[in-house]
C-alpha cells in the first residue's frame, strides 16, 4: 500500500470520527451530557436529566389536523390547498390565470396567447361537465357575490354553499329559480351563524323579489329540516353601533334596553331589526351621543316610523329615559 493511500485512509477515518463526535454532541446535553428529547408541544429541545433548554421555537412541519386512527388519517391527508364547498368542484380543478405572461413576468407571443386562450376555453368546459355542475357554479358565484356585498364572513358562505348543495341533491330546485334558492341559503346560514341580515338587506343585493325569497326560504328550511332559532334583536346591535360610530357604552346600554324589553315581553311579534334600531337610538340619547332617527333608519334599512314606535315601547320597560 502506498503512502498516498495510507494518508487518504487516515483522513477518512478522522473525518468519520469527527462526524460521530458531532452526532453524539447533538444528542447529548452540553451541560451534563444527558439525553436530549424533543418537546413538540412547546417547540423546544430539552435535556431529560437537568432540564436545560437547548433549542426553542422549533418549526412544526406536520399537518394542521389531528387523526386518531389510520382511516381518519387517510381521509384527512391531502396535498395542496384545503378543499372548500364554496367552489362547485371544491377547489380541486386547475385554474388558468387570465394574465398572458410566463413565470418570469414576460409577455407571451401571439401564438402562445392563442394557445393559452384555447386552453382556458377547454378548461372551463371540463370544469362544468354537466348541467348540475353548471347550476352549482352559478349558484355559488351568486352566494359569494351577495355575501361580499353584505360583508358576511367565510363561515357563512361555506354554510350557505352546503345548504344549497343539499337542496340540489334532494331535488328541491325544480320550479324555483337558482337565484332564489341561493339567496334563501345565504339568509338561513347568516341566521344560523349568529350574524343575521334583515330580509330587506338581503333583497337589496339579490336578483329576486322579497316575496320569492321569503317563500323559498320557508320551503328550504322545512324540506331540509334546518334548525334556525328566531332572530335575536341583540345580534343586530354590534353592527348598527359600529356603522354609527357609537361607543361601547352605548352598545352595552342598547343591550340592556333589549333585555328589559324581553323581560317585559314586549318583543314578542315585533321585528327584531326594528327593536335593535330603536334600542341603539335610545341608547345614543341616554349616553349623550346624539344620533338622528334618519341616520339609524339608513343603517338599519327601516322606516323612522318603526323606530319611533319601538322607541316608545322600549321606554315603557325602561325608567328615566329622555323623551323625544
Amino acid at each position: 500500500m502506498t503512502d498516498t493511500s495510507i494518508r487518504q485512509r487516515t483522513s477518512e477515518e478522522e473525518r468519520d470520527r469527527e462526524e460521530e463526535t458531532e452526532q453524539e454532541s447533538a444528542v447529548a446535553c452540553p451541560e451534563c451530557g444527558g439525553q436530549l428529547i424533543d418537546d413538540s408541544e412547546h417547540g423546544e429541545t430539552v435535556c431529560q436529566d437537568c432540564g436545560l433548554v437547548v433549542e426553542e421555537d422549533a418549526v412544526d412541519r406536520g399537518p394542521e389536523w389531528r387523526a386518531f386512527d389510520s382511516a381518519e388519517k387517510d381521509q384527512k391527508s391531502r396535498v395542496g390547498a384545503p378543499t372548500t364547498n364554496m367552489m362547485h368542484d371544491k377547489g380541486l380543478s386547475t385554474n388558468i390565470g387570465w394574465q398572458d405572461k410566463d413565470a418570469y413576468g414576460n409577455s407571451l407571443s401571439s401564438r402562445q396567447r392563442e394557445k393559452m386562450q384555447r386552453l382556458r376555453t377547454w378548461n372551463e368546459r371540463f370544469r362544468t361537465r354537466d348541467s348540475k355542475e353548471r347550476n352549482l357554479k352559478q349558484a355559488l358565484g351568486e352566494i359569494d357575490r351577495m355575501a361580499s356585498a353584505l360583508g358576511l364572513p367565510d363561515n357563512v358562505r361555506e354554510t350557505a354553499s352546503v345548504i344549497y348543495r343539499r337542496a340540489l341533491d334532494e331535488d328541491l330546485l325544480p320550479g324555483r329559480s337558482i337565484e332564489g334558492v341561493a339567496t334563501s341559503a345565504l339568509y338561513a346560514s347568516a341566521r344560523q351563524a349568529g350574524t343575521p341580515r334583515s330580509l330587506d338587506e338581503i333583497t337589496d343585493v339579490s336578483r329576486v323579489g322579497k316575496d320569492e325569497i321569503a317563500r323559498t326560504y320557508r320551503y328550504v328550511v322545512r324540506e331540509l329540516s334546518l334548525e334556525i332559532q328566531p332572530a335575536d334583536p341583540e345580534s343586530y346591535v354590534p353592527r348598527f353601533a359600529s356603522d354609527l360610530d357609537l361607543s361601547d357604552e352605548s352598545e352595552r346600554r342598547a343591550r340592556e334596553l333589549l333585555q328589559n324589553a324581553k323581560e317585559a315581553g314586549i318583543h314578542s311579534g315585533k321585528s327584531p331589526v326594528g327593536l335593535a334600531a330603536a334600542a341603539v337610538y335610545a341608547a345614543s340619547l341616554l349616553t349623550n351621543e346624539k344620533v338622528t332617527q334618519s341616520e339609524v333608519s339608513d343603517v338599519a334599512n327601516i322606516s323612522e316610523v318603526t323606530i319611533r314606535n319601538r322607541y316608545h315601547e322600549l321606554l315603557e320597560a325602561e325608567s328615566g329615559a329622555p323623551s323625544l
